[in-house]
């Protein structure tokens, strides 16, 4: 009797070669939703489930124009670009959960990026911004 090939092996194993590969992408999936800078990206759905845990903050770095046009219930308003500069107003949500969010997903990188450097350690971005918000139909209020 001769000894297998590699190549038999995976052929005759390919079910189970498959299994084992897909659990550790399932193990591995939680740490690489997180983005570079360690924050992690939120679906609409997902942000709607912290939001329904706990009473984050739901940072808005739009600009005022976008903002009036419509954002979502109870969030705080300051512009990607005043960021640095007003920080003392969410300086009590360094250790509580932040939900940041733009129109899709580009500014509030960079917010996340300025808080993380500021020691903000619950970090959320939402992942597409208000635009993946709006068209998973979640509510928006106009000011």
């Amino acid at each position: 009797m001769t000894e297998p090939t590699l190549f038999e092996f995976v052929k005759e194993n390919a079910l189970l070669i498959g299994l084992a590969i897909g659990s550790g992408v399932a193990l591995l999936w939680p740490m690489l939703n997180r983005g570079a800078s360690g924050v992690n990206n939120l679906t609409a759905t997902e942000a709607v489930l912290m939001l329904n845990r706990g009473k984050p903050l739901i940072l808005d770095v739009r600009d005022a124009a976008e903002f009036a046009a419509g954002h979502i219930q109870g969030a705080k308003h300051i512009p990607v670009a005043e960021l640095a500069n007003r920080l003392k107003e969410i300086e009590k949500f360094k250790d509580k959960p932040v939900l940041v969010h733009c129109q899709r997903g580009m500014r509030s990188k960079t917010a996340c990026t300025i808080l993380k450097a500021q020691q903000f350690s619950q970090l959320n971005n939402l992942q597409g911004g208000l635009d993946a918000w709006a068209e998973a139909k979640l509510p928006l209020v106009k000011s």
